[in-house]
């Protein structure tokens, strides 16, 4: 167990993050992994398939006492009412509020880590919000405070015993290879095998980088993006010391025999990383944040709006998150 519990965002009130965020509670309230929610009360009464004891608290220390019985909310109330599968744009404040308090207290040490459940970013966006997502919006948030390594945001999926990092994240794939360079490369292997050894406890750990082309390239014959960029970041790497090689061809990377030689992969875009998770583990895959001076982790999927107040929402995810980030934090905690 960690000192202090671990703070998880409601997220998005409309989709599913209301009852996945009960039915994590029922599934580990006697593990151990404490936490509890920000958000709104009533949306988590409401819950379907829920039906769990909620308590609300004035703050963290009060979670760990309450967690057995009954799962802490530090309410913080919306001001219109939900509909389940309807996100509006009038929830937006509350829901950047409750990521905002979350960070607010990981940072002054209240909390072990934040989780969070899924956000909707269309309408955030209508309502001003300027971030691509999670990701980015808590590198802002972070960004003052001092941090003894290679900064971030990188983004790490992770299920079973694979993880792979990102260099491009939410972008159009026709705009990928402009955007990929020798620097941006480097800092992306940088942060993951710094958090390999700061998150997950790896002495000595070693990554893989995917090629962006067909066959890595074909030396040069399918794309000089391998031979050019990736080839050169790669080296780039290992002269620091990293033990990084590649580029692979991504479509020979993910069998378990090639997993075994390696303890991350560094992709090139959101697809390359996120299949092969989702292939290995479809429910329980993991989101975390790497190279941040707070511990994040979150479900690898989104709102659900189309099942939201169905009952039928699955929290494997949700539950895989909440563990994830409670063995970082004591990885941290040394």
């Amino acid at each position: 167990m960690t000192a202090e519990p671990l703070a998880l965002t409601l997220g998005d009130p409309a989709g599913v993050g209301p009852e996945i965020a009960v039915k994590a509670w029922s599934a580990l309230r006697r593990e151990g992994a404490v936490f509890f929610v920000i958000g709104d009360h009533d949306a988590l009464a409401a819950a379907p398939g829920g039906g769990v004891a909620l308590k609300r608290i004035l703050g963290p220390e009060e979670a760990a006492s309450s967690f057995p019985d009954a799962l802490p909310v530090l309410d913080a109330p919306l001001r219109t009412p939900v509909v389940a599968g309807q996100s509006s744009a009038a929830a937006a404040e509350s829901i950047v509020g409750w990521i905002e308090r979350a960070v607010g207290l990981a940072l002054a040490g209240s909390v072990s880590g934040v989780v969070t459940a899924p956000i909707a970013k269309a309408p955030l966006y209508e309502a001003g919000f300027r971030f691509p997502g999670h990701t980015e919006f808590l590198g802002e948030l972070t960004a003052a405070v001092p941090y003894d390594g290679a900064r971030g945001p990188v983004m790490m999926l992770t299920a079973g015993d694979l993880r792979t990092t990102l260099v491009t994240v939410h972008e159009p794939i026709a705009c990928v290879p402009g955007l990929l360079s020798v620097a941006r490369i480097v800092h992306a292997g940088r942060v993951t095998a710094e958090a390999l050894r700061r998150d997950f406890g790896l002495a000595q750990p070693r990554l893989a980088v995917a090629g962006l082309n067909p066959h890595a390239g074909e030396a040069g014959a399918i794309g000089r993006e391998d031979a050019e960029i990736i080839a050169p970041a790669v080296a780039a790497l290992r002269a620091e010391g990293v033990d990084a090689s590649g580029p692979y061809p991504a479509d020979t990377l993910f069998p378990p025999e090639m997993r075994a030689r390696y303890d991350a992969v560094v992709c090139m875009y959101h697809d390359q990383a996120l299949i092969p998770v989702k292939m290995l583990d479809f429910w329980g895959g993991v989101n975390v944040t790497l190279g941040l001076p707070i511990v994040r982790t979150s479900p690898d999927h989104g709102t659900g709006f189309d099942i939201a107040g169905r009952g039928i929402a699955r929290p494997d995810s949700l539950i895989a998150a909440i563990r994830l980030a409670a063995a970082i934090a004591r990885t941290r905690a040394g």
